[in-house]
């Protein structure tokens, strides 16, 4: 009989508040944040998180954010290269975009939200049809990773309709690490204009709000404004009469920051005179975006300050003196000074201000995403003239709390398993692992290790140092600091029997204490730990664990052996040797017959404890395995495994089969607490998160999951091979030349599969004789061949069409075109048609024209067709015209009913607007 299993999945991750792969996105009161694979919805001011966008089974990391102008839908990019809308309402995914074959970079959208551009580290740009859920044409020409897209409205002002028509589609502006800006015309999609822009590469790129500046940021911490000719984007690409092409992009000058760090992001606020530079690892710099005013005030100081000095100098007969009424072209550093500077807590990863403001302070609010997991809300005051009052920038809000600064290197769980302890560099965390809520938060040394003392109230850690820190959960207070090492304290475990705890460093020390209640100052007891032998060793000790049983105890050492001992007399039993490197952690089984061993060689060794016969040596992981750990259950030889290879395995120690692989962490994964009664796996990481893995009720065989994996493996490979055939197809020596979207997932092969035998099984039931039965399927399902077809079809998401198309061999391209034609005769979903048909004309054109047996079914398509399409075109203009109608009758019923409420007459209604009129002043900013 096979032997089953049952199977573990990941039921929780937490612990993390946002990750480092992306930037954050803030409204004014939530901030959208990165999560690993998930999008946590924070509120700020609660400190709450209110919402997390997962979706099941996918993995990538989150890259980018960005929320588009339809405020409710957000756009996702993330590791694998696909891009995902999200709707804020329903928490789900609207649409995918699968068209980059690496991570994504920068999104944007353009100001209707109708249309997106995605750039990707394969340094192509993508501009999507949100709409139509399609890839309109892929950009190539940059030659290294893309860093910032931008979009560049040509009607951005009211200007006359004969030229806002020149160029409806507008340009987009890119920047990449291969030191260059380019301009895209969206309407001929090709580059018009490249500029080199940096010596280094170039991060960074924002427009102001007028849409005339341009800034950039380099990797030298260099900042320059570029102008931005609106006139020039109007008229389009012209020659002018020397045979020059006219430039829209021309040089201003550079604006000196306070640090020589990489700019990592530049910001305008969109409606308050404020912009924030991004160029230290620990600060944001905000300036102030001076006024007409105030500029022309500074030009005629300086004016008069070179006034001053041509008189001091002795030559105010021989040069000029400027009028004082006369203004120049104003320099950058006019229109920008210094405000103030923002430092956060920690390292910053992003920022962005707040779209909305709100509260009677006025100023602006600013989010801090900081690589250290945590969040921080700053509030800048407006301005003021006030010589006297310095502007600073005030913390309002910070979320720190429900997550580590920094890795977590140690877990263990409490007898219940209720409760969870987690420990990184500073930060001792109690969770309850119902809500996997953060209880309790206390600061402590840099640990390395640690364990629940006897009665669940204690918690022990082990630090770097060498101490044992001993804290009582319900007081949140460090009881006792016992220097029990000179080196650091690498493993601690209770004894089976609670009476004491061991503990091994790498000062080569293994030392024995024992449990005490004493008495503090105030007179309450607490629980500390009295030293009573010392066993010494020759190398540094690197993990101790006892037998359950209590009769034996193992020592790994750094010189890659493990020493076993008599628990009682301390009398040597067995020495192992094996491994190639250190060992890094060792575990023994609950019957106390086998013993685990894993080292920095990548290796899993299972060893009898009776004879220290090695049973089986197992190349586990791709990188060094950081903690093994057996499951509690009696004569169970099922074991766990974790890895910097950030993977979690789980074992059979008597077949010696990996029974299954668990992905889900992003960073290495330095530590594994097992469920004291067999029903989760708990595991910390690098990446500050930790996952739990609760055992399911599904049987799980090996031989299926070997399948899967094999299959899985099949699928991906075709995947890219296909994929790198069609990149290499549509590649061309002309560098912004624009090319198809496309690339094939799993998804697509499978949608093409079931298109092929759609089609396969209408061409056989057309293809018998009348008096033969239907076909079983069709019959059940109660269509006709060419409904069936277009049934199953229809079911293939629209992103994925294309791709699932172009996966089918011509032959079967002809039999479509032939359901095609009935499609559009009877007038069935005529958008799908149209766009299918397109499809195939463009891809297939040279195949389609010179097969024959075509021509008689185009023809009569055509016509079909067209007789459709005008139907349509019919219907849509009469529906437009009633609106319209509809519309200017509510406008004039509006009207009408005002008039009626203030009862004014004609005469009184003309001095209201003349009095409007007078108040009303236009400003400039």
């Amino acid at each position: 009989m096979v032997k089953s299993y049952l199977r573990h999945g990941p039921t929780e991750a937490f612990g993390l508040i946002c990750s480092a792969a992306s930037n954050s996105i803030y409204d004014g009161k939530l901030a959208f944040v990165p999560a690993l694979e998930d999008v946590l919805v924070w509120d700020v001011k609660k400190g709450e998180q209110i919402a997390m966008w997962h979706e099941t089974g996918h993995r990538a990391e989150v890259t980018v954010i960005i929320q588009s102008p339809q405020i409710d839908k957000f756009a996702v990019g993330y590791a694998d290269g696909s891009v995902r809308l999200w709707d804020v309402t329903t928490q789900t995914v609207s649409t995918t975009f699968n068209g980059h074959t690496k991570a994504v970079t920068a999104l944007s959208f353009d100001k209707t939200g109708t249309r997106l551009a995605s750039s990707s580290q394969d340094t192509t740009v993508i501009i999507w049809d949100v709409l139509g859920e399609t890839g309109l044409f892929r950009l190539r020409g940059h030659r290294d990773q893309i860093t910032a897209i931008r979009f560049i409205e040509t009607t951005l002002y009211d200007t006359p309709s004969t030229s806002s028509l020149v160029n409806s589609a507008g340009y987009l502006l890119t920047s990449s690490k291969d030191t260059f800006l380019k301009l895209w015309d969206l309407s001929t999609q090709h580059c018009v204009q490249t500029v080199v822009a940096h010596r280094g590469e170039v991060w960074a790129v924002d427009i102001n709000p007028a849409g005339d500046v341009i800034l950039t940021g380099s990797a030298e911490g260099e900042i320059k404004a570029w102008r931005l000719d609106r006139e020039a984007l109007q008229a389009g690409l012209k020659e002018h009469g020397d045979g020059e092409v006219s430039q829209m992009i021309h040089p201003l000058s550079s604006l000196s920051l306070s640090s020589r760090h990489r700019v990592a992001q530049i910001s305008f606020h969109p409606t308050q005179p404020f912009l924030a530079i991004q160029s230290h690892d620990k600060s944001v710099e905000i300036f102030r975006i001076r006024s007409e005013e105030e500029i022309h005030k500074k030009q005629l100081r300086k004016k008069k300050r070179a006034k001053e000095k041509i008189k001091e100098n002795g030559d105010s007969a021989d040069a000029p003196i400027p009028e004082d009424d006369t203004v120049t072209t104003p320099d950058i550093s006019d229109q920008y000074t210094p405000y103030l500077i923002v430092r956060g807590s920690g390292k910053i990863r992003s920022f962005d201000f707040a779209s909305t403001e709100s509260g009677r302070k006025g100023g602006v609010h600013l989010l801090l995403a900081l690589s250290t997991n945590a969040l921080e809300v700053f509030h800048i005051p407006s301005y003021t003239r006030s010589k006297e009052i310095t502007p600073e920038a005030t913390r309002t809000f910070s979320i720190d709390l429900p997550g580590h600064r920094t890795d977590i290197r140690s877990l263990c769980l409490s007898s219940n398993d209720e409760i969870l302890a987690s420990a990184s560099n500073g930060i001792l965390k109690i969770w309850n692992l119902r809500t996997t809520s953060c209880i309790r938060t206390m600061e402590c040394g840099y640990a390395v290790s640690s364990t629940f003392l006897p009665g669940d109230k204690y918690v022990a850690v082990g630090t770097k140092t060498g101490e044992i820190l001993v804290f009582d959960i319900s007081g949140s207070s460090l009881v006792d600091t016992i220097k029990a090492h000179s080196n650091t304290l690498w493993s601690l475990q209770v004894r089976p029997d609670e009476q004491a705890l061991v503990t091994g460093s790498a000062d080569k020390d293994v030392k024995f204490w024992e449990f005490q209640q004493k008495t503090s100052e105030e007179g309450q007891k607490y629980l500390t730990l009295v030293h009573v032998r010392t066993l010494k060793l020759t190398d540094e000790v690197l993990s101790v664990r006892y037998s359950p049983n209590g009769k034996l105890l193992a020592v790994s050492l750094l010189d890659s052996t493990v020493k076993i001992f008599y628990q009682d007399s301390l009398k040597f039993f067995l020495s192992l040797y094996g491994h190639k490197l250190p060992v890094l952690a060792i575990d023994i089984s609950m019957d106390s017959k086998l013993i685990a061993t894993c080292s920095a060689d990548k290796n899993v060794k299972i060893w009898g404890l009776d004879f220290g016969d090695c049973h089986k040596s197992i190349f586990a992981h791709e990188d060094s395995i950081m903690q093994v750990a057996f499951e509690r259950e009696k004569n169970s030889h099922y074991f766990w495994t974790v890895s910097k290879d950030k993977m979690v395995k789980y074992w059979d120690g008597d077949k010696f089969e990996n029974i299954q692989k668990l992905d889900g962490h992003h960073g290495e994964i330095w530590a594994i607490a097992v469920s004291n009664f067999g029903k989760f796996v708990v595991t910390g990481s690098h990446d500050k998160s930790i996952r739990i893995y609760e055992k399911l009720d599904e049987p799980l065989f090996l031989e299926e999951e070997r399948e899967k994996e094999l299959e899985q493996l099949y699928e991906s490979n075709i995947a890219d091979s296909m994929n790198r055939v069609d990149l290499n197809g549509n590649t061309t020596t002309e560098e912004g030349d624009a090319t198809a979207v496309s690339k094939q997932t799993s998804e697509t092969l499978m949608a093409g599969e079931r298109v092929m035998e759609a089609i396969d099984l209408a061409d056989a039931e057309l293809a018998k004789p009348p008096d033969a039965p239907q076909n079983p399927l069709l019959t059940a399902l109660g269509e006709t061949a060419e409904e069936h077809v277009l049934h199953v079809i229809e079911k293939v998401s629209s992103t994925a069409l294309h791709d699932a198309l172009l996966v089918l061999p011509f032959s079967k391209v002809i039999s479509l075109i032939k359901y095609l034609n009935e499609w559009t005769k009877k007038g069935w979903n005529l958008t799908l048609s149209s766009r299918i048909l397109f499809f195939i004309l463009r891809t297939h054109h040279n195949q389609i024209v010179s097969t024959r047996v075509l021509r008689d079914i185009l023809i009569p398509l055509r016509a079909n067709l067209r007789n459709s399409l005008r139907e349509q075109e019919e219907i849509l203009n009469y529906n437009l015209a009633a609106l319209q109608f509809m519309s200017r009758k509510l406008e004039a019923e509006r009207t009408a009913q005002m008039f009626e409420e203030e009862e004014l007459d004609e005469e009184k209604v003309k001095e209201k607007i003349q009095e409007a009129t007078k108040k009303r002043k236009r400003v400039k900013v």
